[in-house]
C-alpha cells in the first residue's frame, strides 16, 4: 500500500527512454489521472472499482499520447518499424500520437483479441455513472476504518495512505488529493492461526479475492492465495502470516467496524 512518486518516475523514464505505464485500477480516475502527472499510459482492471459490483472482466488500457516512439524504433520495433502483419505499416509515423493505441486497436485486439461483449460494455457504462460518489464513500469509510484498525490492541500495523502514520502520506495529499480509496493492509497479531480465525468470525464482510466492490471483501493471503509457498517465500514476497487485504466497500462503516471488531476478538482468543 505505497504511494508511487508519479513525477520522479515520469522523469527516470524520459531519461531511459521508455514509457511509464501506471496501473491505475486501486485509485480509479476519479481519484488519480496519472497522464497529468507525466505517465504515458494508464491501465485498469475494470473488473473492479470501475464496474464495483462484480459481475464483469474486463480491463482498459489508455494512451497518452504523449511518447515519442518513433525517437526509439529498435527499442519499440511493433510500433518504430515496419509491421509485416499489418501491410508494413509504421504505427508512429502513421498515426503519430496515437500509436500505442492504433497498434493496440488493429494487431493486439485482432491477433489476441480481448475485445469485450456488448453486454458487459453495457454493465460498465452503467458503472461509471455513480463512480465518483462511490470512490468518494470508498475513500471516507476507509479511512474511519483505517483509523479503528490503528488503534486496535489485536492489529499489528495497519498501512492506508491517508493515515498520518502512513510514510507517503505527504505524496498522498498531493497525489490522492480528493480521497485514497478503499483498499487497506493490516496485520493481526498472532500470525497464520489468527488470521484464519479472523476470516472465519467475519459475518458481514465476504471473504473472496476479488476487491473494488461495492460490498467490503477480506482475504488472507498467507491461508489463501499465497498458501502453497513456503513461510520464507511468503515473507521473501512481502506476505506476512497475519498479512490481512481489506477492500472496503459501500456499506454503513459503524456496520463494518462492528464486524471486524468482532471477528478480531475472536482472533485474539
Amino acid at each position: 500500500m505505497n504511494v508511487a512518486p508519479l513525477e520522479a518516475l515520469a522523469r527516470i523514464a524520459k531519461r531511459q527512454g521508455v514509457p511509464l505505464i501506471i496501473d491505475n485500477t486501486f485509485a480509479s480516475p476519479v481519484l488519480c489521472r496519472p497522464i497529468e502527472w507525466g505517465a504515458n499510459a494508464v491501465i485498469h482492471s475494470t473488473t473492479k472499482y470501475i464496474s464495483g459490483n462484480g459481475n464483469v472482466i474486463g480491463g482498459a488500457i489508455v494512451d497518452g499520447g504523449n511518447f515519442d516512439w518513433s525517437a526509439y524504433p529498435d527499442k519499440f520495433p511493433g510500433i518504430a518499424k515496419p509491421d509485416p502483419a499489418y501491410h508494413n505499416i509504421v504505427f508512429a509515423e502513421k498515426f503519430g500520437s496515437s500509436a500505442l493505441y492504433a497498434k493496440l486497436h488493429m494487431a493486439m485486439v485482432r491477433d489476441l483479441g480481448g475485445c469485450q461483449s456488448p453486454f458487459d460494455a453495457y454493465l460498465l457504462h452503467l458503472s461509471l455513472g455513480t463512480l465518483p460518489l462511490r470512490m468518494e464513500r470508498h475513500s471516507s469509510n476507509a479511512l474511519a476504518i483505517a483509523q479503528f484498525l490503528e488503534g486496535h490492541p489485536s492489529v499489528e500495523w495497519v498501512r492506508y495512505p491517508g493515515l498520518s502514520s502512513h510514510p507517503q502520506n505527504d505524496m498522498a495529499k498531493v497525489y490522492l488529493k480528493d480521497g485514497c480509496g478503499g483498499m487497506i493492509a493490516f496485520s493481526v497479531k498472532g500470525g497464520i492461526e489468527a488470521g484464519k480465525k479472523f476470516i472465519e468470525a467475519l459475518d458481514l464482510i465476504g471473504h473472496m479475492a476479488n476487491l473494488g466492490d461495492s460490498r467490503t471483501i477480506v482475504i488472507h493471503p498467507a491461508s489463501t492465495t499465497h498458501s502453497q509457498l513456503t513461510r520464507q517465500q511468503r515473507e521473501a514476497a512481502g506476505i506476512g502470516e497475519g498479512l490481512i487485504r481489506l477492500s472496503v466497500g459501500l456499506e454503513d462503516s459503524d456496520d463494518i467496524i462492528a464486524d471486524l471488531s468482532a471477528a478480531l476478538s475472536s482472533a485474539s482468543v
